[in-house]
């Protein structure tokens, strides 16, 4: 746990001059490095984790014995006092009525609970697995986190791509509209065709324009994710994803989960939260038990009723006391028992809470195993439906430009050749998200 704290203060300073060069696309890895070391939401998790420290150390304390030091400075007034303080100077005596007063008391008090029925000492361990839940749930939110990043970059590696496939497009509905701007001259095709291929052409650069305008607003919500300042620069790069990626073998169902439920921080933290309602009970059944404590003062006084000196008062009214105190509770009216009563439903609703957990662990596990396998079987399908579309639209545009196809037949199949390429990008990059986040609940690192 201590390496994770050490490796985020690096990453602080590693990363922190990052956003000042932000024009440099940054990799998957940077991103997620940058977000676990500058998350607003993780860095309160971090104070989350101090706090629970803190109340360890508090724990731990309350085994020491406590010392403290009193002391008490009064003025009184007696308006109708009887008799004064007599003094004899040169043979003389003289009488005096003081009618205010000034007393001084000073008090050092010791005292230790040296037997509570380990109530304390259980409190002690409660905190520690407080502190290691909040620790735990730090991981969980920084995973949460990484999760969102994962699905958000590769959302802008399709976009992009996307991109690439509509401009693909566009060339060729400008080649398409060239092609029939020639043959309307010649007489071989009358404007209205030309006006269908000139409106394809222009739904391909509003195509264009719309997937940029997407991949822009992709990178704006990665910018908000990571905690970029809105008015630094910020661009992805874009990795070179190869099909052979997409056709990776995919990990099993069950070895997936069975390495999540041993390493998931969620799965470990409803343990934890076991195993502390486990010590709350025992804190609460302390409370039947006798509990023993000594106790110790010592203290003295002073007066201006008296003539004597300070110094002679203080060691004349000194005083010293130590014991030893038993207490044996005998009816608490139900607190205890209604403690433990709690104590116990709250360890059921913690077991209950752990099964949910894995329970929904296993679920999302199994919609990414679902979809990876799916997708990884469309994304070979795609492929060779792209290879067949390819070919027929490369014929029927040789066939158009001698004349022998209209142009609903070349609009047709270049419709059909687009939506070929989208699918073919679509399951191809939901394939490579499946498996990466996978990967990812089996506790390996993704790499994009």
């Amino acid at each position: 746990m201590k390496k994770v704290l050490i490796s985020t203060v690096a990453l602080f300073f590693a990363f922190g001059a990052m956003a000042q060069t932000a024009a440099t696309p940054w990799t998957l890895r940077q991103c997620i490095d940058y977000a676990m070391a500058n998350s607003i939401t993780l860095k309160k998790q971090g104070l989350t984790r101090q706090s629970g420290r803190e109340d360890v150390l508090q724990a731990r304390a309350s085994l020491l014995p406590s010392l403290n030091f009193s002391t008490t400075q009064s003025a009184g007034y007696r308006p109708w006092v009887n008799s004064g303080i007599s003094t004899v100077t040169n043979g003389t005596v003289a009488t005096s009525m003081k009618k205010t007063y000034y007393n001084g008391n000073y008090n050092l008090a010791a005292s230790w609970t040296v037997w509570d029925g380990n109530k304390k000492r259980n409190n002690i361990k409660v905190a520690e697995l407080s502190e290691q839940k909040a620790e735990l749930d730090s991981i969980t939110q920084a995973n949460s986190i990484e999760e969102q990043i994962v699905q958000l970059y590769v959302q802008i590696l399709y976009t992009a791509d996307a991109i690439d496939v509509n401009r693909q497009s566009l060339a060729s509905s400008k080649a398409n509209e060239e092609r029939g701007t020639e043959m309307v001259s010649v007489g071989k095709m009358s404007k209205a065709d030309l006006a269908q291929l000139t409106a394809q052409r222009a739904q391909d650069e509003y195509n264009v324009v719309e997937a940029q305008s997407q991949l822009a607003k992709y990178k704006t919500q990665m910018k908000q994710l990571l905690e970029i300042p809105g008015d630094e620069t910020f661009d992805v790069a874009i990795p070179a994803t190869t099909d052979r990626q997409a056709l990776a073998p995919i990990p099993t169902l069950m070895s997936v989960y069975e390495a999540a439920l041993a390493t998931r921080p969620e799965i470990a933290g409803e343990k934890l939260a076991i195993a502390s309602s486990d010590l709350n009970m025992a804190v609460a059944k302390a409370g039947r038990l006798p509990s023993v404590s000594l106790n110790g003062s010592v203290g003295t006084s002073n007066t201006s009723m008296n003539d004597k000196a300070w110094g002679k008062q203080i060691k004349t009214n000194f005083d010293a006391m130590i014991g030893a105190t038993l207490s044996i509770p005998i009816f608490d009216n139900r607190s205890t028992r209604t403690a433990v009563s709690k104590a116990r439903i709250q360890r059921l609703e913690s077991e209950l809470s752990l099964r949910e957990k894995q329970k929904t662990l296993y679920s999302t596990i199994e919609g990414y195993w679902i979809d990876a396998t799916t997708n990884q079987q469309k994304f070979k399908s795609a492929q060779q439906s792209l290879e067949s579309q390819q070919t027929s639209y490369d014929l029927l545009s040789e066939q158009f430009r001698l004349g022998l196809k209209n142009i609903v037949e070349l609009r047709t199949g270049k419709d059909n050749l687009l939506n070929a390429r989208q699918q073919l990008l679509q399951s191809k990059y939901m394939t490579i998200l499946d498996q990466q986040m996978l990967r990812f609940y089996k506790g390996e690192q993704i790499e994009l």
